[in-house]
């Protein structure tokens, strides 16, 4: 059982809550069929987005994995066309790929590039009309 002083202190130093950290897309929504080009919308939670380059902890930037897999904690990500790197901090992006169906996968990683792992990235599957 944790004593109240030091649950009062953790609460405290956390801003209030303990927050959980996690990834999410604004849209499009899991399942959307979208026209093209169309936007993306990404979100974080229990960290803060800095660009590229800066390694404070619990911080990073997003990625987007086009019909890739996801990459494991600590693995740099690579760059191509089916990677996008949002190193400035950016939280949206427009999108123009062919009709079909698509895999995108949402990847938070750290100021080298170096994933995070399975607990922050997200995925969803659209089609593309």
């Amino acid at each position: 059982m944790m004593k109240p002083l030091l649950a009062a202190t953790l609460l405290t130093l956390s801003g209030g809550a303990l927050a959980q950290q996690s990834v999410s897309f604004v849209e499009p929504a899991n399942g959307a069929t979208v026209g093209s080009p169309f936007k993306v919308r990404f979100a974080v939670a229990g960290m803060s987005l800095k660009p590229a380059g800066d390694m404070s902890a619990n911080t990073g930037h997003h990625h987007l994995l086009i019909n890739a897999t996801p990459v494991k904690a600590g693995e740099v990500i690579p760059t191509d066309e089916k990677h996008i790197h949002f190193g400035k901090g950016q939280t949206e992006t427009e999108l123009t790929l062919p009709p079909g169906s698509y895999t995108l996968t949402m990847q938070f990683a750290n100021g080298l590039h170096q994933a995070y792992g399975a607990g922050m990235n997200k995925e969803i599957r659209i089609t593309v009309k």
